[in-house]
């Protein structure tokens, strides 16, 4: 967006006071938390990228097993995993954390699948129909993110990824919605994204599907 203003613009800008620079500095950062949160991290955390991403780990697996010890509905199980979700857009916007986008996603869907199973069978097909559809729009979500990662990097995901796919196939809710929009869990199984996931998660989208 900086590329819009006027050479005239920027000059008058360097040619500011430092006093001023950072009066003009902290006015924007306050109304541009993420922005601060980011140079928080960049100029003053002490931790690396990796030491972030291993705390949220630890967050997400202690959040995860509190909100199995309370379940009380898989409509409540979707408003924390969304919570938790937010947690992980907000590491990933804090750290450009491209990796720890995809492997922290990854670990949110097989913990709650793994530790919520049976309450998500003991739900009425109603009830879990919205939560297991936001499930399959996470796993195309993880999907195109991994294609846009190095090659290399889907070795690092393989088991995690069987575990995701075997998680889904047996859970006949959540195998029913994969079917019914369009996800082909082969795909996760074996690891075999398709190059254009993008686009066919578009065309899904546009018939009316993973809503």
């Amino acid at each position: 967006m900086s590329s819009f203003y006027p050479k005239e613009f920027k000059e008058a800008i360097s040619q500011l006071s430092s006093k001023e620079k950072d009066k003009l500095i902290f006015r924007l950062l306050k109304k541009d938390l993420a922005l601060a949160n980011r140079l928080l991290f960049e100029l003053v955390n002490t931790n690396t990228v990796d030491e972030e991403r291993q705390n949220i780990e630890k967050r997400i697996k202690l959040r995860v097993q509190q909100i199995t010890n309370t379940f009380y509905s898989v409509g409540y199980l979707n408003m924390d995993v969304r919570y938790l979700s937010g947690e992980i857009t907000e590491h990933v916007n804090r750290t450009k954390d491209k990796f720890g986008e995809v492997s922290l996603n990854l670990l949110l869907l097989t913990e709650v699948l793994h530790k919520n199973h049976f309450n998500i069978l003991k739900a009425t097909p109603g009830s879990a129909r919205n939560f297991c559809v936001a499930v399959i729009a996470r796993v195309f979500k993880i999907l195109i993110l991994i294609n846009k990662l190095h090659p290399d990097y889907r070795l690092d995901f393989g088991s995690n990824f069987e575990r995701l796919g075997k998680l889904i196939s047996n859970n006949k809710y959540l195998m029913d919605a994969a079917i019914k929009n369009g996800l082909d869990i082969n795909w996760v199984l074996q690891g075999n994204i398709p190059q254009d996931i993008e686009a066919t998660h578009k065309k899904i989208r546009q018939l009316g599907f993973l809503k």
